[in-house]
């Protein structure tokens, strides 16, 4: 008889946890898994329209396109310099305003602003200073006579858009900064100020042990939002941009537009497993690194 109200017990557990679980089951299956199941299926038809089996010949399409090699090389530049910048940057600034500065309320306003401000007028912003009769030619032309350059449509094009990704998205990661800052025991700060470790070690030693999964988390969501900047660029400079800053979402957009979704799909799904190798790679770096600090 006990036996028999254990195992209704863990069956009335396991209905409950499974009522809890299902709704979020089925949104994920029903708004990710089969719409992905049936791109990857898509990539591999003749077209949208006829569903015969190409094989592999999307793929060395998209593999071979020009355009697709270009978008490819520029995206894969811009997260490998704005992911780390995003993290170190906004780890420095957190732990600047986790210090008794003067004035640190204003800066931390300025630097959380473009978190409340829609993207529409971030990019009104940066055409005010960057286009071709904007502030900034305006200034170094009154100043230093030099001739008016379209940043827009020029090599250093790129560099502007690495700074609007860092100035949007460095208010979030301030915050998390300051969040696990705050969390590190004090106890912990304070034996190693007894034992008069200095504020370089204390830092490698103590807070940056604290420190590392919110690093992982900053970096995870940097490294999805440098994927996320096609919407900037659209708006700066249209479906064909300069080409320092045409992206694989340009690419895939393009598609799109022109109704290919044969090659929007190899696109889509080459993108996405690129994401899951880097991520992999990432959680695998973390976890070796957790591993180091435990042993």
């Amino acid at each position: 008889m006990a036996r028999l109200r254990h195992i209704l017990f863990k069956l009335k557990e396991w209905g409950a946890g499974t009522g809890f679980l299902l709704p979020s089951v089925a949104g994920v299956l029903l708004f990710f898994i089969i719409p992905f199941l049936m791109l990857i299926q898509m990539s591999f038809q003749k077209s949208a329209t006829n569903s015969d089996f190409a094989g592999i010949e999307n793929y060395k399409t998209v593999l071979t396109n020009e355009a697709f090699q270009t978008a490819c090389g520029n995206t894969a530049l811009f997260t490998a310099v704005t992911v780390p910048a995003a993290i170190l940057i906004s780890l420095l600034l957190a732990l600047v305003l986790n210090t008794q500065l003067p004035g640190k309320s204003t800066f931390r306003s300025f630097l959380l602003t473009p978190m409340m401000v829609p993207v529409a007028s971030i990019v009104l912003i940066w055409q005010v200073f960057f286009s071709y009769n904007g502030v900034l030619n305006g200034w170094t032309y009154q100043l230093f006579g030099l001739d008016r350059i379209d940043w827009m449509k020029d090599d250093n094009g790129q560099v502007l858009i690495m700074l609007l990704f860092l100035w949007k998205n460095l208010g979030l990661n301030i915050i998390l900064f300051l969040s696990a800052l705050n969390n590190i025991p004090q106890e912990v700060i304070e034996s190693s100020l007894m034992d008069g470790c200095g504020a370089v070690r204390r830092f490698f030693s103590i807070r940056l042990y604290y420190l590392g999964p919110t690093i992982f988390f900053v970096g995870i969501m940097s490294l999805i939002n440098s994927f996320k900047i096609f919407r900037e660029v659209y708006l700066l400079t249209g479906n064909y941009p300069y080409g320092k800053l045409y992206t694989l979402q340009h690419f895939m957009n393009n598609k799109f537009t022109h109704l290919d979704y044969t090659q929007l799909s190899v696109a889509a799904v080459i993108l996405s497993l690129a994401m899951m190798v880097i991520v992999g790679v990432l959680f695998f770096i973390e976890s070796r690194i957790d591993t180091g600090v435990e042993e």
